[in-house]
């Protein structure tokens, strides 16, 4: 028959403490500080490490390691030697020479989204599920909190299908920033200031000039509406990250000029004309109509002459 223990409030907190406190030599304080059968305290000990344990694990310490892995593989790829990318067929030198004179290359765009999902932990979620297929260089919380999941110099996955003028592969020159928003609400003052502070710090960093300051639904505008319609463009072309215009009767879009070749001109991509249009309107207008204002060719017009002159 199995002997009963009665553990006195003073024996647990005494098993706690020693348990928590000086877990290497706990075996030598439990024999000190309490009668408890060794058997017993073995159980009670077992029981509180792994409630410790739980409560301290990392949910993300697997997909951190998958980074890291991945981050290798890179490296590993870029120390090649680069007559190995050389096809046979081409008549290569006998004997590789390599130049002592590169860097990495630089991002040259920044793109900014909405998560358009409920919370910042359902965005981490998504982008450590291999599955997926998305991530973005940054997540920026509600309450200001930066996460940082890529190095800059990496390509993450947040452009899609994209374009933006020429150039139709932006994942390879920009970085993707997400901001936590349900596509449907005002971004938070705390939100737009760890913005603006990150965004010093990469027009610092790689000299992004400030047109390349774009929204996902400007290079993709089938696709995307992000960032919503309340996103504060005005108040990033002020600090200098991105362009705004304010209508002038002195700057019109001529006549000859129709409303896809302008939009083109600015960068969209016009495959579907109404789609560009109403990306052009949401980011350079904070407006959701598709007609088109005096006032609107008065913003083209800027835009384009902006754009021809630098």
């Amino acid at each position: 028959m199995n002997k009963v223990y009665r553990i006195s409030v003073y024996d647990f907190n005494i098993v706690l403490s020693k348990l928590i406190i000086e877990s290497k030599s706990m075996h030598m304080l439990f024999f000190k500080r309490t009668s408890l059968p060794i058997g017993l305290i073995g159980i009670i000990g077992f029981i509180v490490m792994t409630t410790i344990t739980a409560c301290n694990h990392f949910p993300y310490a697997t997909t951190n390691r998958i980074y890291k892995k991945h981050t290798k593989d890179l490296v590993t790829l870029l120390k090649e030697n680069p007559s190995l990318q050389t096809i046979d067929q081409l008549p290569k030198a006998a004997a590789w020479v390599g130049t002592t004179n590169f860097d990495l290359r630089k991002p040259n765009f920044v793109v900014i989204h909405h998560t358009a999902q409920n919370s910042c932990e359902q965005t981490l979620r998504t982008f450590t599920l291999e599955r997926s297929k998305v991530s973005a260089h940054y997540v920026i919380c509600k309450d200001g909190t930066i996460h940082h999941m890529l190095n800059d110099y990496m390509r993450a996955w947040h452009g899609g299908i994209s374009k933006w003028g020429n150039n139709s592969d932006l994942n390879s020159s920009s970085i993707g920033i997400e901001l936590d928003n349900n596509g449907f609400e005002p971004f938070d003052s705390a939100q737009i200031n760890s913005l603006l502070l990150l965004l010093a710090q990469l027009k610092e960093n790689y000299k992004i000039p400030d047109a390349n300051f774009i929204g996902h639904a400007d290079i993709a505008p089938k696709r995307k509406v992000d960032p919503n319609i309340q996103f504060p463009w005005i108040l990033l072309a002020q600090k200098g990250y991105g362009l705004w215009f304010e209508p002038d009767a002195k700057f019109s879009l001529p006549e000859s000029i129709s409303i896809p070749f302008a939009l083109a001109m600015v960068g969209y991509d016009i495959k579907d004309t109404t789609a560009a249009l109403l990306a052009f309107k949401r980011h350079f207008r904070a407006d959701s109509t598709a007609v088109v204002t005096e006032n609107d060719r008065s913003v083209l017009f800027q835009l384009i002459q902006n754009k021809l002159s630098n």
